[in-house]
């Protein structure tokens, strides 16, 4: 089964993009072409060695995410979870490789309430009880095993070497270190891992992970039974509880990636192809494009379009808040959700003149969706591509390292609805559909995709928490909007942002003219400047006529400012 995810984080120069000519007779021939755009130079270039010695799109994505969960720990990780959005070029198969993490058995739906019926919002963000059983080592070893060419041992060998030998941090991992660190620091075992001497460390630092190389070893040689059985997993469980948490040996046992069919629909020309739930991201965007297609977007001032585009998404967002969950354990209406008939009725409630205030929408209740994620692309020259989001969730997950293990812990129990009227880190409403339960998956914004058209295919993704899905929305319009196709303006655009509640459109500084703003203000916006901006997406082109491979990192990547 082939696997893609849609997005990783980029520092210094990760994108790299290769070309491969083979001579035939005289005549040069390109006869093979490959991308791979990620949030770390390390990372992309671990990525491009194992392309160029013979392997897929597939192995190279299981080589990038490893590496990135040594370089990059604030973001990804083996004690976190994500998707893979796979697509194999020789039948044109595509699958999701679903490793969200899941509630521990012994989780229930009020467990982060205290005396008082409130939730402790810090219980489901610091320390061992914030932590979901990880599905990152899983997905590694079974799409080497079951898509990739090489062997699992020789795809995890960078990330081992880079853990044993260690990596020079660089500005965003000191600017991640540098706002997780009180948390760090109470962390005995993660405070010597991730900080120097009980602060967050200064340019040249070189971070050694043995433990997390301990472990990598074990996955290398007994695939997932290495992380989820056995040493390694006696050890996790045994620190996690010492540091609060519930998980037993059962919860890692049991524990089970979920390959699903992709969620694909059209806009307008393009075939858009993406993440069902537990991503919201995939019925989210399915519905914002089919809203958006009953108006003719090319022909309105910035202002005008954009005040649709923010209208679409409030009810995009209204509706992830009324209706989604872990459809495992839920009932959602999936199929009116993504329905053009339902999008009719939607668009329909859009005045071009108002904005619609979120209270019109109907009443509701609070609830969950991590800025800390990554996004890497890859494709390969049989036609193989990957999108691939993974997280932590928070800046460093919990800020608690398994023991001996050198697992970072995920802090993605943050992601359920801690009560129905509760919010979570990002601000997200939920519902009853996203409440706690044992083995279930909490509701995500993840949106690795793939956007398809006469002129090719893009591949492209983005960390953000909630903002992921208006981010990916506004790359994919960008990329449709009839010019050429230019991967590296659609990952520099500027972004703005709205997810039903709180009602404000978010946009990022400096970016948009008073003009515009004065435009959206006149309708009934609230528009709301933020101090920095927001996202590190990673998109890959393939030119369907060439086949030529074009890898674009978001510049925002560049400054060291974590998003």
């Amino acid at each position: 089964m082939p696997v893609f995810r849609g997005l990783y984080r980029r520092a210094l120069q990760p994108v790299l993009w290769v070309f491969i000519a083979v001579f035939v007779g005289a005549a040069p021939a390109l006869a093979e072409r490959y991308a791979v755009a990620s949030a770390h130079p390390l990372a992309t270039k671990a990525g491009e060695r194992i392309l160029a010695s013979g392997g897929s799109a597939f192995d190279a994505a299981v080589t990038v995410a490893a590496t990135l969960a040594v370089v990059e720990p604030f973001a990804s990780g083996l004690g976190g979870g994500g998707f893979f959005l796979l697509h194999r070029g020789s039948d044109g198969f595509e699958v999701v490789v679903d490793v969200r993490e899941t509630a521990p058995l012994a989780a229930s739906r009020d467990m982060y309430l205290n005396d008082r019926g409130e939730p402790d919002a810090r219980a489901s963000l610091d320390g061992g009880k914030a932590a979901g059983i990880p599905g990152t080592p899983a997905g590694l070893a079974h799409i080497a095993q079951r898509y990739g060419r090489l062997p699992l041992a020789r795809l995890l060998a960078p990330a081992i070497e880079l853990a044993e030998q260690g990596f020079v941090v660089d500005g965003r991992y000191i600017a991640a270190a540098s706002w997780r660190a009180s948390v760090l620091k109470a962390d005995p075992a993660a405070a010597a891992v991730f900080l120097d001497q009980g602060v967050a460390p200064s340019p040249g630092y070189v971070v050694k992970q043995p433990g997390l190389a301990q472990t990598l070893r074990a996955i290398a040689g007994q695939g997932a039974d290495g992380f989820y059985r056995g040493p390694v997993a006696e050890e996790m469980v045994r620190a996690v509880r010492a540091a609060g948490g519930i998980w037993s040996l059962e919860d890692l046992a049991r524990y089970r990636l979920m390959e699903r069919d992709p969620l694909k629909f059209r806009y307008r020309d393009a075939t858009v192809t993406t993440i069902p739930l537990p991503s919201s991201g995939g019925l989210v965007l399915a519905q914002a494009l089919q809203i958006l297609e009953r108006f003719e977007l090319a022909d309105l001032p910035a202002a005008e379009r954009d005040h649709l585009i923010v209208e679409s998404l409030r009810r995009g967002f209204h509706d992830r808040a009324r209706y989604m969950g872990d459809a495992d354990f839920v009932t959602v209406p999936e199929a009116r959700l993504r329905s053009r008939e339902y999008a009719m009725e939607r668009a329909a409630s859009i005045d071009p003149a108002r904005a619609t205030p979120s209270s019109e929408l109907g009443a509701q209740s609070a609830a969950a969706g991590g800025t800390n994620t990554t996004h890497f692309s890859v494709v390969d020259a049989d036609g193989n591509r990957v999108a691939a989001t993974l997280s932590v969730n928070g800046p460093f997950g919990a800020a608690t390292v398994a023991g001996a293990s050198g697992v970072l812990l995920n802090n993605t129990m943050n992601d359920f609805a801690l009560s129905p009227e509760s919010s979570n880190l990002y601000g997200l409403s939920g519902s009853q559909a996203n409440l706690i339960a044992p083995g279930k998956r909490p509701l995500s914004s993840m949106s690795p995709a793939f956007v398809e058209d006469k002129r090719g295919v893009l591949v492209l993704g983005t960390p953000g928490g909630s903002r992921i899905i208006s981010m990916v929305l506004l790359g994919i319009l960008t990329h449709l909007n009839g010019g050429p196709a230019d991967p590296e303006r659609v990952v520099g655009i500027p972004r703005f942002h709205h997810q039903y509640l709180p009602d404000r459109i978010e946009i990022e500084p400096m970016q948009f003219g008073p003009e515009w703003r004065q435009a959206l203000e006149g309708k009934g916006h609230v528009v709301q400047e933020g101090k920095r901006r927001w996202g590190n997406m990673q998109a890959v082109f393939v030119d369907g006529a060439t086949r030529e491979a074009t890898a674009a990192s978001d510049p925002r990547g560049k400054s060291g400012v974590l998003f």
